[in-house]
């Protein structure tokens, strides 16, 4: 297969409005598909809605005290490069990006996702640019949040009748069990089902993604291996 450019999209920094904690992009989320898209020989760009720099959740830091992410030993590798958080220092913004260039779109997830992507106009339009081409279109996890305010040229939502999967409403109620409050402002599951989506899942904390067509969805942080192995086989497909 030829060599592809695949963008990857994060959020840009937010305060959570239900815990007043800064949130950010999963480290995993990013870090995952982008070595297993540079491992494949394809050119990386590690974009947001604003440009800027980018944060992590702080959980999602191999490095946190919490250990929460201990285990991630590649992104921990991947947070000891220069050269990878010059990437996060000086991210790119939509607008100044040439979409066409791209072969593939994936959206990340993490905490800010889901306080920022309602209002993130230039993301809506580039993933409805990918999939009209019919270009792979992924987001994963929280990222899923973006395609639920997609809307198709008649007005109806862009999940309708697709099947998708994204962070589940078991997930987020063991996420907000594990810190005795709620987290999210709403529930990815409850909306796109609300949506007319055909929503999937594994057991919690699964690695698990789905392809629907070209668009391809991810269920949580430990599915970035799972989307990036769809997206690139979706390319290898594609004429």
């Amino acid at each position: 297969m030829a060599t592809c450019r695949i963008l990857i999209v994060v959020s840009n920094p937010a305060v959570s409005t239900t815990t007043g904690w800064p949130v950010g992009f999963w480290a995993g989320e990013l870090i995952h598909p982008y070595d297993a898209f540079t491992a494949a020989g394809h050119e990386v760009t590690i974009a947001s809605p604003d440009g800027g720099v980018v944060r992590m959740d702080a959980l999602s830091d191999p490095r946190d005290a919490s250990g929460y992410s201990a285990e991630d030993t590649l992104s921990a590798d991947y947070l000891a490069r220069p050269a990878f958080l010059s990437l996060l220092a000086g991210t790119p913004r939509l607008d100044d990006l040439d979409l066409d260039t791209f072969d593939a779109i994936v959206v990340a997830g993490g905490q800010a996702p889901m306080f920022t992507f309602d209002t993130a106009e230039t993301l809506h339009a580039a993933l409805l640019r990918f999939h009209d081409a019919g270009k792979p279109t992924a987001a994963l996890c929280h990222g899923v949040s973006a395609l639920l305010h997609l809307r198709n040229d008649d007005g109806s939502p862009f999940l309708r009748g697709r099947t998708i999967t994204g962070f589940t409403n078991e997930e987020e109620d063991q996420a907000d069990a594990a810190v005795g409050q709620k987290l999210m402002p709403f529930r990815i599951e409850d909306v796109a089902t609300e949506q007319g989506a055909h929503f999937e899942a594994r057991p919690a904390w699964s690695p698990f993604a789905m392809r629907d067509g070209h668009l391809i969805t991810g269920q949580q942080q430990h599915s970035g291996g799972e989307t990036a192995r769809l997206v690139l086989e979706t390319l290898k497909a594609l004429p």
